[in-house]
C-alpha cells in the first residue's frame, strides 16, 4: 500500500520572554537535535509519509518553510525572541492551512505541537475557534510542550487544556534545557509512531470522528519526566 501523508507543524514561541535564561536557545537546540529522530522514526514506519513545518509567533505569525516538506528534506532555522504572542494568529494560520489541496481524503490525523512559555496576547479564542471550524483542525493530534515556570499557571493550564480539548493528554512541562529536549525529543519520536501506525489512523475528517485505534495511541502519549531529583529548576 502506499504511504499515507502525515503533517508535523511546531508551533513554535518566538516572544521576549524566550530571551530569559537562554530558553529560546534551548528551544532551537531542542528541535535541531530532535530532527535526526524524527526522520528515523519516519523511516521505520512506512504506513506514513511524514511532512514537516514550523510557525514562529512572536508579534505576528509567519510559515518557517514550505508547507509540504518532507521529514527528510526539514532544517530546523534558528529562531530569535522579541515581541508579543500572536498565539492565536498561529493558530488560524494553522487552520487555514489544514485544508485542501494541503490536506487529501488519504492524509492521517495531523499533528501539532505548540511550544510556548506563557501566555498569548492577541485573541486566542478566536484564533482557537477557527483552527476547530477545520474538520482537519478538529482532527489534529494537538499537544503542548510548556516552559518554565510561568506556563504552570492556573491561566496557562486553562489555555492549554482548551487547545489540547482532550482528556487523555496533559501538557508536558520541561523547567530547564536538559528537560525540554527529552520533551521535544520524546514528542518528535514516540507521539509520531503512535499517530502513524496503522492502529492510530483515522477516517473520517469529515466530521472529525476518529477510528478505533485512536484510543489505543493516546495512553502512549503521557510524555517523560525529564527532571531527575538532584535536578533545580532554571525556568
Amino acid at each position: 500500500m502506499a504511504s499515507r501523508p502525515l503533517h508535523f507543524i511546531w508551533l513554535a514561541d518566538g516572544s521576549g520572554s524566550m530571551r530569559v535564561e537562554g530558553k529560546i536557545q534551548a528551544l532551537n537546540h531542542a528541535i535541531r537535535e530532535a530532527i535526526p529522530h524524527m526522520r528515523a522514526a519516519a523511516h521505520d514506519n512506512p504506513h506514513a509519509a511524514v511532512f514537516v513545518n514550523a510557525i514562529r509567533f512572536a508579534d505576528d505569525a509567519h510559515w518557517m518553510g514550505d508547507k509540504l516538506t518532507p521529514v527528510s528534506e526539514f532544517r530546523w532555522n534558528d529562531i530569535e525572541a522579541a515581541g508579543a504572542t500572536a498565539m492565536g494568529e498561529a493558530l488560524a494560520m494553522v487552520g487555514e492551512a489544514l485544508q485542501p489541496p494541503l490536506m487529501t481524503d488519504r492524509a492521517l490525523p495531523p499533528v501539532l505541537a505548540l511550544v510556548t512559555d506563557g501566555l498569548p496576547t492577541d485573541d486566542f479564542q478566536a484564533g482557537l475557534n477557527h483552527l476547530l471550524s477545520k474538520p482537519w483542525g478538529r482532527q489534529a493530534l494537538r499537544i503542548v510542550v510548556a516552559i518554565g515556570e510561568d506556563s504552570s499557571s492556573n491561566e496557562a493550564q486553562e489555555i492549554f487544556r482548551a487547545f489540547m480539548a482532550n482528556d487523555a493528554l496533559r501538557p508536558f512541562h520541561a523547567n530547564n534545557p536538559e528537560a525540554l529536549a527529552e520533551q521535544i525529543r520524546w514528542v518528535s519520536t514516540v507521539v509520531l509512531q503512535s499517530v502513524s501506525s496503522p492502529a492510530g489512523r483515522a477516517h473520517d475528517p469529515a466530521s472529525a470522528k476518529t477510528g478505533g485505534g485512536w484510543s489505543t495511541a493516546l495512553p502512549l502519549l503521557t510524555g517523560v519526566d525529564a527532571t531527575g531529583p538532584d535536578e533545580a529548576d532554571v525556568w
